[in-house]
Parts: structure tokens; C-alpha cells; sequence
């Protein structure tokens, strides 16, 4: 039977209170890499949305009018097949960078980084260093620390305000935003996204954090299935550190029986989900490659060679020889452009014109009085371009084809859908055969490259042989 106590430790391992986590602030090579990549996605985030295109913003996603703007191009819902493809293009990226070097989009390109990086940044400028974070947590509630930690979380939600702000301006034209919000005149959706996406962002980035990455986050779980042994992560030389142990500086590690590991604990410092790299390779590990900066630092100054903590594979470790080109990296290569080749040539030669042929299904042909064989269909014609067109439609791929009017005219508006129900007449005497195949095109007018042909199915009596 279990005692009390014994059932109390338990309870106390398995539903341990979080504790802070204060990352240091850490300087390198790899540091100045994420800090141009948050500079670079975050300007992209809050600058987009304030381009213009013509008369318009560059991109807008207008849900009620069903049109996605993207600089010069417009998708209605008709393409959401480009979206799939994008989708399908980002995720074999994703294992393609994996597959190589480990969790380079966390540490580096992930939203969730990107903005608690904004916030520790913040933070530091608010509060101070890591020391003086800790120290003013554990200090009793004055009139000073009100002050601080007041002045910090009103920046941080003023932050995390204008960022779902700029989130609902690529539904909603941002300019025209910022006036309904200033008349606080925003409708209901408008205003739950601003304080969602907001909310969001303050909770996830200033409070979650590194719990997001361990916890909320499924490419934590599955992200090692991806891994292999030369697969390039952030590692610790063990033959090479181990033992560890303190010592001053310059001296001689193998004399006094140490390992290159001075036992600063600096990579746990600065590691912002808590781990001690030291302890191998862990699905916390988000990639970014701070205690690989500080471990430098820390064997620059030591007069050691760099590199106790680098990017490295299991292979290399061991002494054996690393395959970085290997066959399922090549596989992604060539997936990835072939997918980006065909989305990009798709792009440039698209016609924003669609023809879809439906056949009258209740009867298979009509013989009229004057001796023509007719068959009906629905012209479905989509307009996805930015204005109204008037087209005409034609058929041909039989002797004397036709409508039952001639030069059929349709005007489509700018986004919409025509369906267009049409009867088409052979003379009876010109088919040759029961099944016969036809071409329809659709022309715009006044601009013979704006058109679109579908094929069709014409039938006719059964012939005696």
C-alpha cells in the first residue's frame, strides 16, 4: 500500500508549479541571425498590409466580396487549388530543413519565436538583465516595482494590440480599420479578431512562452521522426567537455584531468525553454542556437578551440563519416521544385477565365421538325478577373454546328459565376457517328487572349449498320 508520503512526492513530480524561466541575453553569430530574421518577418508582417497596388491595398484577403488580392493578382475561390499547393510546398520544406538541420524554423522563423523575442527584448529594456529580472521578482511589492512591471505589461499589450490589428487589416483595409476603430464604429467580427489575435499574442508570447514550444506545440512530438543520424542539431561534445569542472583561466584541461567543460552553466542561462544542452539532444530544443554563441564565447576567452557546443550530426560525434546529401534529402529537392516550378509556370500563364461544360442528363438528344439533332448543356463561365467582361461563346468540331441563336453573348461580372444554358443543333445527315466530340470556346470581347475552351460530348441518333 502506498503511504501518504510517498503519494505526495508523486503528485509533486507529476504536476510540479512552472517556474520562470529568465533567458540570458546572449550575443553571436547565431544571435544576430535571429534578430535579423524577427526584423525581417515582423517588418514584412506590419509593413505589408500598409502597400499599395493601383487603387487598392496590395494584399487584401476580402472575404465578403469572395477576392484575395495579392499584389497584381486576384484568386477567388475557385483557386483555392494554389493555396494547396503552397500549403503542401511549406510543409515539405519543413521536412526538408528538418532533415537537414533540425529545428531551424523554431529557433529561427516560427511566430511563436519571433514574438517572444520582441518580448524579452522588452522585458530587458524594462526590468534589466537576467539578474535584475530575478532579483526584482523575489523583492517585495513597492511603489517601484508596481511601476515597472505596470509600464511593462501596458507595452506589451499596446504591442500585442497593434499586432491584431495589423492581423484583421489583410481582411479588412487597414486604413479604413484604423478609422472604425478610432469611432469605435469596428463590427463584431472586426472587433473579436483585434482582441483575440491580441490576446493571443500577449498570453502566448509574454506569459506562455517556452510552454507553447514544450507543451501546446505537436512539431515537438513528431519532429524526431525526422531525424536521423546525420542530421545536423545542436550538440554537446561529451568526449571532449567531460569531465567538466571549474579551473582558471589558460589552464591546461588534460592536466588536471578535465574535460574542455568549464561548468559555467552559461548554455543553460541562455536557453530560453530551460534545458542543459549537456544532457543530449531533447525535444525541448528549439534550435536557436544560443548556448552555441555563449559556449564560444566562453572557450574564446579560455584560450580553447571552439566548438564544445556546435551544429554537428550523431555520426560526427562517434568519429564516423557524415552523409549530409542523402536520398530522402535529394527526394525533398526535387519534390520541392518540381512543386514550385509548376506553381510558379501555373502563375504566370493563368487566364483569369474558367469554363466548366455541364451535359443535359435527362435526355440524350432532341430530332427537331427541320432535321437537326440538339443537344443542351450549362456553360458554367467564371470571371476571375477584376472587372466585368462581355463573352461570346462558340462551338465547333462538327459540319455546320451551331446554337439555336447565333453569337451567344454573355456578360459576367467581375468575380461571379454565369451559368449559361445553351442548345446546340447538327444536321442529322452530318453525323457520321453516335458520339461525336465538340470544343466550346469562350472569347472575351476585345481581347482574343482572355478566353478558355473546354471540350464536350455530342450525341446523336444510334446508326444502323
Amino acid at each position: 500500500m502506498t503511504s501518504p508520503e510517498s503519494h505526495d512526492s508523486v503528485s509533486q513530480e507529476l504536476y510540479a508549479k512552472h517556474e520562470k524561466i529568465y533567458p540570458r541575453e546572449v550575443h553571436g553569430i547565431f544571435a544576430r541571425l535571429r534578430v535579423a530574421g524577427v526584423l525581417v518577418l515582423l517588418g514584412l508582417y506590419y509593413g505589408v498590409p500598409w502597400l499599395r497596388w493601383d487603387d487598392r491595398q496590395a494584399v487584401l484577403l476580402d472575404l465578403p466580396a469572395r477576392q484575395f488580392h495579392i499584389f497584381g493578382l486576384t484568386f477567388f475561390p475557385q483557386d483555392f487549388f494554389y493555396l494547396a499547393i503552397l500549403l503542401i510546398i511549406a510543409a515539405l520544406a519543413l521536412f526538408f530543413f528538418t532533415t537537414l538541420a533540425g529545428r531551424l524554423w523554431c529557433g529561427f522563423a516560427c511566430p511563436q519565436t519571433v514574438w517572444t523575442e520582441v518580448f524579452l527584448w522588452i522585458e530587458r529594456k524594462i526590468e534589466g538583465d537576467r539578474a535584475r529580472q530575478m532579483k526584482l521578482d523575489k523583492a517585495p511589492w513597492t511603489t517601484r516595482k508596481r511601476l515597472i512591471k505596470t509600464s511593462k505589461h501596458a507595452i506589451w499589450i499596446l504591442f500585442s494590440f497593434w499586432t491584431g490589428y495589423t492581423f484583421v487589416g489583410y481582411f479588412t483595409p487597414i486604413t479604413e480599420l484604423g478609422v472604425k476603430i478610432g469611432s469605435l464604429q469596428t463590427g463584431p467580427w472586426e472587433t473579436f479578431w483585434v482582441l483575440f489575435y491580441g490576446a493571443a499574442t500577449y498570453l502566448n508570447a509574454g506569459w506562455m512562452r517556452e510552454q507553447v514550444c514544450i507543451y501546446m506545440c505537436p512539431y515537438a512530438r513528431f519532429q524526431s521522426a525526422m531525424f536521423d543520424e546525420n542530421t545536423l542539431t545542436i550538440s554537446y561534445d561529451e568526449l571532449r567537455g567531460d569531465p567538466r569542472g571549474s579551473r582558471k583561466r589558460g589552464a591546461e584541461p588534460k592536466s588536471l584531468g578535465l574535460g574542455d567543460c568549464i561548468d559555467c552553466t552559461l548554455c543553460v542561462q541562455v536557453c530560453p525553454t530551460g534545458i542543459d544542452i549537456r544532457d543530449g539532444l531533447q525535444y525541448q530544443c528549439i534550435g536557436c542556437a544560443a548556448c552555441v554563441d555563449v559556449c564560444d564565447q566562453v572557450m574564446e576567452k579560455m584560450d580553447y578551440p571552439k566548438g564544445l557546443i556546435r551544429y554537428t550530426t550523431e555520426n560526427a560525434l562517434e568519429g564516423k563519416k557524415t552523409r549530409l546529401l542523402r536520398p530522402r534529402i535529394f527526394v525533398y529537392i526535387v519534390l520541392l521544385a518540381a512543386l514550385s516550378t509548376a506553381l510558379l509556370h501555373s502563375l504566370l500563364t493563368r487566364i483569369p477565365l474558367e469554363l466548366d461544360v455541364i451535359r443535359d442528363r435527362n435526355a440524350l438528344y432532341r430530332e427537331l421538325a427541320d432535321g437537326k439533332i440538339e443537344n443542351v448543356y450549362t456553360l458554367k463561365i467564371v470571371n476571375k478577373d477584376t472587372r466585368a467582361h462581355h463573352y461570346l461563346v462558340q462551338v465547333s468540331g462538327l459540319p455546320a454546328i451551331g446554337f439555336a441563336k447565333e453569337n451567344k453573348m454573355v456578360a459576367v461580372d467581375a468575380g461571379e459565376v454565369a451559368n449559361v444554358p445553351v442548345r446546340v443543333q447538327v444536321p442529322k445527315d452530318q453525323l457520321q457517328k453516335t458520339g461525336n466530340n465538340i470544343e466550346f470556346l469562350v472569347r472575351a470581347k476585345g481581347e482574343r487572349k482572355l478566353s478558355a475552351t473546354e471540350n464536350g460530348r455530342f450525341i446523336g441518333p444510334l446508326k444502323k449498320y
